[in-house]
C-alpha cells in the first residue's frame, strides 16, 4: 500500500501511537488521582494534545475535526454530572480529553459504556479490598484515597481508554478465533 493512512493497517498504526504516547499520561493520572485524589489539568491538557498533535498526523482531517465534538459533548454531560451527582471535575476534563479517541460510531460507545461499567466496579472493588490490607495501606501510607469516603474514579476513566486503545490497536486479540 502506497499511502500508510488508509486501510485497516493506517487504524491500528494510529492506536498504536495513541496508546504508546497515552500509557505515560495514563500512569500518573492514575498515581495521582489514588494519591491525591486529583486529576492533574496538565495530564488532562497532555491527553488533549496528544490527540491533537498526533490526531492531526494519523488520521484524516474530517474525521479529525468531527472527533472534537466529542470532546464537547462529554464535556458538557460531565458539567451536569458534576452538579447533580458529584462526579469529580478531574474525572469529567478528563472523560472529555479521552472522547476524541473513540470512533464516532454507536458499536464503539456500546464498547466503552461496557468497559465503563466494568472498570468501575473492578476498580472500585480493588481499591476498597487494597485499602483494607494493612500492609498495602503501610507502603502507601500518604495515599489520601484510602483515607476518603469517595472513590478515585481516575483509575476506571484511565482502565477505560487504554483498554480501548488496545481494542482499537490490537484488533486480532479481541476477536473470536
Amino acid at each position: 500500500m502506497l499511502n500508510p493512512f488508509e486501510g485497516p493497517e493506517a487504524v491500528t498504526f494510529a492506536y498504536r501511537i495513541f496508546l504508546l504516547l497515552c500509557l505515560p499520561v495514563c500512569a500518573w493520572v492514575a498515581w495521582s488521582d489514588l494519591k491525591t485524589m486529583k486529576i492533574p489539568n496538565k495530564a488532562v491538557l497532555a491527553i488533549l494534545a496528544i490527540f491533537a498533535v498526533a490526531g492531526i498526523l494519523l488520521i484524516p482531517f474530517d474525521f479529525w475535526v468531527w472527533r472534537w465534538a466529542s470532546f464537547a459533548v462529554v464535556l458538557a454531560i460531565g458539567f451536569v454530572l458534576n452538579a447533580i451527582a458529584h462526579v469529580g471535575a478531574g474525572d469529567v476534563k478528563f472523560a472529555a480529553a479521552a472522547a476524541p479517541f473513540v470512533v464516532q460510531r454507536l458499536e464503539h460507545l456500546q464498547i466503552v459504556l461496557i468497559l465503563l461499567a466494568a472498570f468501575l466496579l473492578g476498580a472500585f472493588a480493588a481499591h476498597r479490598l487494597l485499602r483494607a490490607i494493612p500492609a498495602v495501606r503501610a507502603a502507601t501510607p500518604d495515599w489520601v484515597s484510602w483515607t476518603r469516603k469517595d472513590f478515585p474514579m481516575g483509575i476506571a476513566l484511565v482502565g477505560v481508554l487504554l483498554a480501548y486503545l488496545a481494542y482499537m490497536a490490537f484488533p486480532g486479540l479481541f476477536s473470536a478465533a
